[in-house]
């Protein structure tokens, strides 16, 4: 075996088999989870033959290899007889505080079904639209789009079971089965029946009994379109199946360890978990309103000034399922409406700088922003355009404070989780008619927002986020000389100039940022090869010239190619991004294929990256560095697919 002695020799320096919990690998490194770093040699590591360097990060002991780690991978399973099942283990990383895991669990929980939610919010609208132009309640258009729009929402402890079962280690069918009992018809108080006695009579927590079991009173009540307990019951339940799988034995496991995990979680669920989630559910819903009545504007300050920050560190997911909860127990909410002016602000924005603006590059970015905009998408806008000039940010996030302190003044109310931008506004819409004047006020804040935004903008100067593009690319090689290499047309057009002239174009558009500000030491460090990382703005990831794609790994987050020159080109979508297991990430090309510059190779969807917790930071490096003279990498700070990016000397 090609790399068993290596194999051995790590194995034994990361403390032997014994300290290895388990080994995943990604694209470059060999990733252990140890259950004692301090027993492995870091030092000798990282002067050892074969490994690159050796990183300790995320709870992860990190060896890096290249790219010829599958192999080395292969070979310390083999000797180390560790159980891999041949599949890449996904690791965990370092938990983190209470909190953040808690923003964690939340965000793998909805984020799944939001797209679904939205939708079938945005069919709720559309029904109470019909009954608002005089479609009877009664009539099968009415009921049918109703249904479509209102049958998730009322079976939405069915689909946050498979979520949330999946997030906590429970079969998702089992907890599945655990939410369809909870919604089961015959465990509702029933209508017209004497109960049998009240508990908590007199308290906010009264609840008659009509039955009981075993003796013990159980407490109906309806968990249609709740939230808080099933969560709770599925991570009930998978510590249950967990038990019963270390007790039951393998002949009769597949049926056993789930008839006896429904058979003791559905009963304490109905009689405990269940009444005490919905009484702190309506605890919850009834703090967030008391923090809101004591004053709407201050609130919606808040929110509407602060709600793209917590977007963009993920925190917003704390506000979904509180939102939620107020809809299923009240029937409306009024903390997510503070914010529904905020895309309309962030647009604003945008419009005032493709009118002002003198950069060719800028304007043609703000159309498609503007337009993503109006429905609620403004990544684009911000990541592309506002947040990078900073000073747009900060004025959208004033006007967003504005429209937010409007919204809490009118005391703005959603009856749905509806859509984003215009497709927010028909969840303003009272089904029952009574207030008439929601829907108006929210179109008055989403105008408001845009128009302030517009304005605020307009009457500042726009700062420049290009410099003119060179026609030069110049860089400094490791002796002190300048050297420049002159780029007749961009090398997507002109892919034969790129293999010719030796240099690689870059495979996305974003700003580029130095490669010792990644934060990760094997490319910080320069460890895997010189190059450069760049900050995309969209999800299209190019070949840099014409070559063969010699790696592509099984979750599509990395991509290698050798180009026609023999250079070794390593693109690496954001980090630590193998552990999402290809979730976002299309390949458009296969290991082998033979590719042209500007040809697609991937397409990465940027919001599940970065709404799962990991940074979309692309380093592109040349892992045969040591083969050349220099690697020189461009001047310009932002560019598009296919302007230059590096250069190889010698």
């Amino acid at each position: 075996m090609k790399y068993e002695e290596l194999a051995k020799d790590i194995l034994d320096h990361v403390g032997g088999k014994e300290n290895v919990s388990s080994l995943a690998h990604c694209i470059t490194r060999l990733r252990f989870k140890l259950k004692d770093e301090s027993k492995a040699d870091t030092a000798y590591l990282k002067k050892r033959e074969g490994v690159v360097t050796v990183i300790q990060s995320g709870g992860q002991y990190q060896v890096v290899i290249g790219n010829h780690v599958p192999d080395v991978y292969n070979a310390v399973a083999k000797v180390g007889n560790l159980n891999t099942e041949g599949e890449v283990p996904v690791d965990e990383g370092e938990k983190g505080s209470v909190f953040n895991q808690f923003i964690d669990m939340i965000s793998k929980i909805f984020q799944p079904i939001l797209g679904p939610l939205a939708a079938t919010g945005m069919l709720k609208g559309l029904a109470a639209v019909l009954v608002a132009f005089g479609v009877a309640q009664t009539s099968g258009t009415y009921l049918l789009i109703q249904a479509a729009g209102d049958g998730l929402f009322n079976f939405l402890p069915i689909f946050l079971a498979f979520t949330a079962s999946k997030r906590f280690g429970l079969t998702p069918f089992t907890g599945m089965a655990i939410a369809a009992a909870m919604l089961y018809p015959s465990l509702v108080n029933p209508a017209d029946v004497e109960p049998l006695y009240t508990l908590f009579a007199g308290t906010i927590f009264e609840s008659p009994i009509y039955m009981t079991f075993l003796g013990l009173p159980v407490i109906l009540m309806s968990y249609a379109s709740s939230v808080v307990p099933i969560i709770l019951a599925t991570y009930f339940g998978a510590k249950v199946e967990k038990a019963m799988k270390k007790i039951i034995p393998d002949v009769v496991k597949l049926f056993l360890v789930p008839f006896l995990t429904l058979l003791i979680v559905v009963p304490v669920t109905i009689l405990a978990i269940g009444p005490i989630a919905t009484w702190a559910a309506t605890l919850i819903g009834s703090g967030v309103s008391a923090v809101y009545n004591f004053s709407p504007a201050i609130a919606g300050a808040i929110m509407g000034g602060f709600w793209q920050v917590f977007v963009m560190f993920g925190l917003h997911w704390g506000f979904i399922p509180i939102a939620i909860n107020n809809l299923s127990t009240m029937g409306f909410d009024t903390l997510l409406q503070t914010v529904l002016g905020v895309s309309f602000a962030q647009t604003g924005v945008i419009i005032a700088i493709a009118l002002k603006t003198k950069e060719a590059k800028v304007r043609q970015l703000s159309i498609p922003a503007i337009i993503s905009g109006f429905f609620g998408v403004t990544e684009p806008a911000i990541y592309g355009i506002s947040l990078p000039m900073k000073k747009p940010f900060i004025l959208s996030c004033i006007a967003g404070a504005v429209t937010g302190v409007l919204a809490g003044v009118f005391q703005l109310t959603g009856y749905n989780i509806g859509g984003l931008g215009l497709f927010a506004l028909p969840a303003a819409i009272d089904p029952s008619g009574v207030n008439t004047f929601n829907f108006w006020a929210a179109v008055i804040v989403s105008l408001v927002g845009l128009v302030l935004g517009f304005v605020l903008m307009y009457f500042t100067k726009v700062p420049t986020l290009y410099e003119d593009t060179a026609t030069e690319a110049t860089g400094t090689s490791t002796n002190g000389m300048t050297t420049e290499s002159t780029v007749s047309v961009s090398a997507t057009k002109n892919s034969q100039n790129v293999a010719e002239k030796d240099l690689i174009a870059s495979p996305m558009t974003g700003e580029t940022v130095e490669l010792s500000q990644v934060k990760d030491e094997a490319f910080s460090t320069g460890a895997l090869g010189k190059g450069i990382a760049i900050q995309p703005i969209d999800g299209k990831v190019y070949a840099p010239a014409n070559g063969t794609i010699t790696i592509l790994f099984p979750t599509l987050h990395a991509v290698g190619l050798t180009t026609e020159n023999g250079t070794e080109i390593l693109i690496h979508v954001g980090m630590d991004t193998v552990q999402l297991e290809g979730e976002g990430f299309t390949a458009h090309i296969k290991q082998g294929d033979k590719v042209v510059a500007g040809q697609l190779l991937l397409s990465v969807d940027l919001d599940v990256v970065r709404g799962k917790g990991y940074e979309t930071i692309t380093p592109v490096i040349v892992t045969n560095t040591n083969d050349y003279t220099d690697i020189l990498s461009t001047k310009d700070r932002d560019l598009t697919n296919g302007d230059y990016l590096l250069s190889i000397v010698g």
